[in-house]
């Protein structure tokens, strides 16, 4: 995938519309307060940017998954309507009503209002909120606006075209700019109406968040500064096929921990108890470690680890060879010499990606491994790249997030960018 995309910086924004897809899909608590901020400052760069060079800005986002739509009235999903037209005559009026008022709730639930609150508390100014998305509110919202103000939309996926990249949706949006520019990583591995459907009526380029990615994740994978060593965890390798098969032809180590390494420990003929296994995929480990022998490449596995009990964080626990946990027990973390291991191979690289926990980092009795591998990565002079998901989350936590080179933002967009997959809300972009 080309990394030479037009920036915000390429094009022209003084006085004009822009239409800015951002990632404010943000965590709330019952209360409607946000609970991690991150994808709003992340944000602001670009927004500030645009505000400087007089440009009215509005500002496009999903928020979760909303399942009923609305367009000028909430209407009933297909599943709903079928559950209605199931019970008898009399009910069916009150039934239809209960979806239509669990819809209205899953309006607000699902709002992006709390967003505009907190971005113009950033902003020092107020963002104006739009009550829909395509209609007359918003339309006449972005009619008025002026240079140097922000409008923020209400929440894309209120309309189901969004998702099915619907071109008289993307249409609509897309009357909303002079010109689109895209700063949400998170969702560019989707081809929905907001991230490729708009790029076929307006000038398209990238914000710096996307750009950043691009540059520091795309600089990695091309030219890295070698030894290039690739850290994975997480708990299947089903997920990270794609990830190991790309990462081999381009590291020159590849550390697996995490529930992922038990099917390779027992594809290699070790005993793992009740540890996480994918027995389907024990074939596809051998493969991966002779293509790994093969090309001289090496991958490498834990040789102790923390194993439990049960799956709790107080439970009996004990440290063993990682091809000697015994039945009954599981491995949950990987164990001392491990560790000492997988840092010693973190010092001697000069470029790093991390995607995944090394164990059930959730259980603080077995986020030992987890953390050493956070402190070896912050504490590594070179390029340190953490692929978003868990890991981003765990050094988030520990407080390393300022001393890697770069936290990806996006979970399911990192990995296809790492597995080589060409992202469609990026490829849509503008070449220089």
């Amino acid at each position: 995938m080309s990394m030479n995309k037009k920036t915000v910086e390429d094009i022209q924004v003084n006085g004009k519309r822009v239409l800015v897809r951002v990632d404010f899909n943000v965590p709330m608590d019952e209360n409607k307060n946000i609970t991690d901020e991150n994808r709003i400052v992340g944000a602001l760069p670009t927004i500030k940017y645009l505000l400087k060079n007089e440009a009215k800005v509005v500002l496009c986002s999903h928020m979760g998954k909303p399942h009923n739509v609305f367009n000028d009235t909430i209407k009933l999903t297909k599943k709903e309507k079928a559950k209605v037209e199931a019970l008898p005559e009399e009910e069916r009026e009150a039934a239809a009503a209960a979806f239509i008022e669990k819809a209205k709730g899953d309006v607000k639930k699902f709002s992006l209002a709390p967003v505009a609150k907190r971005l113009s508390e950033h902003l020092g100014f107020e963002v104006l909120m739009a009550e829909d998305v395509i209609g007359p509110d918003a339309k006449a919202k972005a009619e008025s606006l002026k240079p140097g103000q922000v409008l923020l939309l209400e929440n894309l996926r209120f309309h189901a075209e969004e998702e099915k990249n619907d071109p008289e949706y993307a249409k609509a949006l897309a009357a909303y700019g002079d010109v689109y520019v895209n700063d949400a990583f998170g969702t560019a591995h989707r081809a929905h109406a907001s991230t490729e459907g708009v790029t076929h009526y307006l000038p398209a380029v990238c914000g710096y968040l996307i750009e950043k990615e691009l540059r520091v994740m795309g600089g990695a994978l091309e030219n890295p500064d070698r030894p290039f060593l690739a850290i994975l965890g997480g708990a299947k390798v089903s997920d990270k096929i794609g990830v190991i098969n790309n990462l081999l032809e381009k590291v020159d180590v590849l550390i697996i921990g995490g529930g992922m390494a038990y099917t390779f420990q027992k594809a290699m003929g070790g005993k793992i108890g009740n540890s996480l296994c994918e027995d389907d995929k024990l074939e596809l480990a051998k493969e991966l470690l002779a293509k790994a022998a093969y090309k001289g490449k090496r991958i490498v596995l834990p040789v102790d680890n923390e194993a439990g009990n049960d799956f709790s964080n107080d439970c009996l626990h004990i440290t063993v060879h990682s091809q000697e946990i015994p039945d009954g027990f599981e491995g949950l973390d990987i164990g001392p010499v491990t560790r000492g291991m997988f840092v010693n191979e973190v010092k001697r690289a000069h470029t790093i990606i991390w995607n995944g926990p090394m164990g059930v980092s959730e259980f603080s009795n077995f986020a030992a491994g987890t953390r050493a591998v956070a402190e070896a990565v912050a504490n590594n002079p070179g390029i340190t790249i953490i692929g978003g998901g868990d890991s981003a989350a765990a050094i988030q936590n520990l407080g390393f997030a300022d001393k890697v080179t770069h936290v990806s933002t996006g979970g399911g967009a990192s990995l296809e960018y790492l597995e080589g997959k060409e992202l469609p809300g990026i490829a849509a972009l503008n070449e220089k």
